[in-house]
């Protein structure tokens, strides 16, 4: 499975923003210039975080991009289904009912082992990312990088007053 550069970049959005005080927005363009992203393609994966209910826009001078729910309740999952859709990775056609000795009858989506295989993989993919949650993220670069927090708010929203 192949996901986009999007769900990387709305990830590290989401923690950024979970250190910022409640309802202090980030604007996308500073984002953008701190990590160097393309702020019209950036700005479009945040719009995508907003029609999840994940972030919460802000328009006028002061404006940008705040969380809509505490950073615990925003999982790996959502980021992930937000920006790239909930398609199942595997499609199976059912090419086994076309093979030499095969009922036509048979629902090869259902009992196909390689489709049960793909399926179970997928599943168990999504559960892992939905224990995983954007607040627990924030707390393991925390514990590993100290300085990240306080130094990220800075330069994305200034000093705190």
């Amino acid at each position: 499975m192949k996901l986009g550069q999007g769900v990387e970049w709305g990830l590290h959005s989401c923690v950024n923003m979970s250190w910022t005080a409640p309802g202090e927005a980030v604007s996308s363009a500073r984002l953008a210039e701190f990590y160097k992203l393309p702020a019209a393609y950036l700005n479009k994966q945040l719009q995508a975080l907003v029609r999840a209910g994940i972030l919460t826009s802000v328009s006028g001078p002061r404006g940008g991009f705040s969380l809509a729910r505490r950073p615990d309740r925003i999982s790996v999952l959502d980021v992930v289904l937000a920006i790239e859709g909930n398609d199942h990775a595997f499609r199976c056609e059912g090419i086994a009912k076309d093979a030499p000795g095969a009922s036509m009858d048979a629902d090869y989506a259902r009992t196909c082992l390689i489709s049960q295989t793909m399926r179970h993989a997928e599943v168990t993919w999504r559960t892992e990312l939905s224990r995983q949650s954007i607040a627990g993220i924030a707390q393991s670069i925390e514990r590993r990088f100290p300085e990240a927090r306080e130094s990220t708010v800075l330069q994305l929203v200034g000093p705190r007053t």
